[in-house]
C-alpha cells in the first residue's frame, strides 16, 4: 500500500469476486488482492516486492480474455493495468502511436479516424478489450486475414521483467532489427514472460474504397467451397466471415438483428478494401464465385449504415449466444481452409455425441473456427460435458493439420490440449524459455503449458471417447 496508496488496493472478499475469472468462466479462483497501478515505476516496485516475499502475481487488463489467462489459481495478487490508459504519443507522419496497456483497442481508431487513420487489429471485444491484453494474447479479429494479428502491428514494447527490471524492446521505425525477435517472443506469451507497460503500434491510412457483401446459403458445404474459391481466384478480402444456422439464430435474437432468413444454413460476410479503382472488379468476381456455389441470395451493402449493421450483427456473435443459451463455451481452433466441410461435419458429430448444440462462428478466410458449445450450468453434468465437447472440437482441428488456438490464447482452458500439437520435448523447450525470464514461475503461474494431473485426465477422457 505504500507504493500505490490504500485506496488503490482491494483485499476484501466482496471486492475480489469480480476478479475470480476473465471471459472464460469455467474455472474461477480468488486472488489475494488487486492492486491498481498508474505507471511503469509502480509496476516495477510491486513486482520487486512480491518477488521478495515469494507471492505470485498476474497482470490483468479489461478481463475480456477467453482462455482464463487472467484467472487466479492459487491466491495470486492481480496487478490491474486499467488505469494506465493514455495515448502517449501520435506520429502520423511515421504512422505510429504509443499507448499504455490499459488503452482500449477501439478507442485508438476513434482517436485518429478523423485524421484518416485507423488501427487494424479488431477483436470482437474491441469496444472493451485493451491493447495490452491484445499483446499478451496476440489477438486477431475479423480483418486479420489481410492485415495480420497483433504481432504484425507492434513496433516496440516497454516491459517489466519478473525481477522488476524495466526494458525496452524494438526500435521505433525499424521493422526488422538484427538479433533475436524478442518483440515476437513477448507478443502472445500470455503474460508469462513480463508485464507490458508501453506499446508502440503501427497505424494505417484508411483505404480509399471499401465494400461489403452478404451471401446466404442453403448448404454449409457450398458456403465453405465459396470461401476456398474466393481465395483461389487471387482475391484476398479484408475479411471473410461465416456463421452457421445456430449462430445466426443467436445474433438475430440479440441487439443488432439484420433480418437474416430463418431457414438458411450459413451466411458469408465478405469485405474488400483498397484502391478505389479496383474495388468494383473484386466485388464482381466475388459475386460470380458465390453464384457458382449455389448461393440463395447475395447482395452488396447499399451504404455505410447497412454495412455497419451487418458488422454489428457479426461482432455480437459471442455475446448473442446468451439469448439462446444460459451458458456457452467458446473454442478457438484453426484448420486449413480446404478441410472446412470435413471439420464442420465432425464438430456436428461431437454435438450429437454430447447432446449439446454447437454454434459455429468463424474467420473462414484464414480457417479460424469458433465452435460455441451451448449448455446450462444449472443442469448437473452439463458443464463437464461441455468441457469435453470443447476439447474434442480442438482435437478435430489438430487432427486436420491445424492448431488449438488462433487468437484467444491457451491460458488454462487449453493447456492440456497443447499435447495435441506439441511433443513433450517441444513443450520442455518452451518452458525452458519461460524459465529464463520467469525462473520462479511467480508471474502468471499455471498458465499456457500442461499441468501433469490434468494432462493425464485429458488423455484418459480422449481414449474413452475414441472407444465409444
Amino acid at each position: 500500500m505504500k507504493i500505490v496508496g490504500e485506496k488503490d488496493v482491494l483485499y476484501l472478499k466482496e471486492d475480489l469476486v469480480a476478479y475470480e475469472c476473465d471471459g472464460y468462466t469455467m474455472t474461477k479462483g480468488t486472488p489475494k488482492a488487486v492492486v491498481f497501478v498508474k505507471n511503469t515505476e509502480q509496476v516495477s516496485q510491486i513486482v520487486k516486492y512480491l518477488n521478495s516475499v515469494k507471492v505470485p502475481y498476474i497482470a490483468r487488463g479489461a478481463g475480456t480474455g477467453l482462455s482464463g489467462g487472467a484467472t487466479p489459481l492459487g491466491g495470486e495478487v492481480i496487478i490491474s493495468l486499467v488505469r494506465m490508459k493514455k495515448l502517449l504519443h501520435l506520429d502520423l507522419e511515421n504512422r505510429k502511436a504509443v499507448v499504455e496497456p490499459g488503452y482500449v483497442n477501439l478507442k485508438l481508431t476513434q482517436s485518429i479516424s478523423d485524421k484518416g487513420y485507423y488501427y487494424a487489429p479488431d477483436p470482437s471485444s474491441q469496444y472493451a478489450c485493451t491493447i495490452g491484453g491484445n499483446v499478451a494474447e496476440n489477438a486477431g479479429g475479423a480483418h486479420c486475414l489481410k492485415y495480420g494479428v497483433t504481432t504484425n502491428h507492434i513496433l516496440g514494447l516497454e516491459v517489466v521483467l519478473p525481477n522488476g527490471d524495466i526494458i525496452q524492446l524494438g526500435e521505433e521505425g525499424i521493422p526488422d532489427r538484427p538479433g533475436y525477435d524478442l518483440l515476437g517472443l513477448l507478443t502472445g506469451s500470455e503474460g508469462t514472460l513480463g508485464i507490458v507497460t508501453k506499446i508502440t503500434v503501427k497505424v494505417l491510412k484508411n483505404p480509399e474504397g471499401k465494400k461489403t457483401v452478404l451471401a446466404y446459403y442453403d448448404d454449409i458445404n457450398d458456403a465453405s467451397q465459396a470461401v476456398s474459391d474466393i481465395i483461389s481466384a487471387g482475391i484476398i478480402p479484408a475479411a471473410l466471415e461465416m456463421m452457421d444456422s445456430t449462430a445466426i439464430e443467436g445474433v438475430e435474437a440479440a441487439a443488432f438483428p439484420v433480418g437474416h432468413p430463418k431457414d438458411i444454413a450459413a451466411f458469408l460476410l465478405i469485405e474488400v478494401d483498397g484502391i478505389a479503382a479496383g474495388i468494383d472488379d473484386q466485388i464482381e468476381e466475388i459475386l460470380t464465385v458465390c453464384k457458382n456455389n449455389n448461393v440463395r441470395e447475395v447482395k452488396v451493402a447499399k451504404d455505410e449504415a447497412e454495412r455497419a449493421l451487418w458488422w454489428a450483427n457479426r461482432k455480437t456473435g459471442f455475446g448473442a449466444m446468451g439469448a439462446i443459451s444460459p451458458d456457452y463455451l467458446v473454442q478457438d481452433g484453426v484448420i486449413p481452409r480446404t478441410r472446412l466441410p470435413e471439420v464442420l461435419a465432425k464438430i456436428g458429430e461431437v454435438s450429437k455425441k454430447y447432446g449439446l448444440r454447437i454454434a459455429n462462428i468463424f474467420h473462414a478466410g484464414d480457417g479460424n473456427l469458433h465452435p460455441l458449445v451451448l449448455f446450462d450450468a444449472r443442469v448437473p453434468g452439463e458443464s463437464e460435458r461441455a468441457s469435453k465437447a470443447g476439447s474434442e472440437c480442438l482435437k478435430v482441428c489438430a487432427d486436420a493439420g491445424g492448431s488449438i488456438t488462433g487468437e484467444h490464447g491457451v491460458g488454462i482452458e487449453k493447456s492440456a490440449e497443447m499435447r495435441f500439437i506439441f511433443t513433450d520435448e517441444e513443450i520442455e523447450s518452451q518452458t525452458n524459455i519461460r524459465s529464463v525470464f520467469n525462473p520462479e514461475d511467480l508471474l502468471n503461474p499455471g498458465k499456457l503449458f500442461p499441468q501433469p494431473g490434468r494432462c493425464a485426465e485429458i488423455k484418459q477422457e480422449l481414449k474413452k471417447a475414441e472407444a465409444q
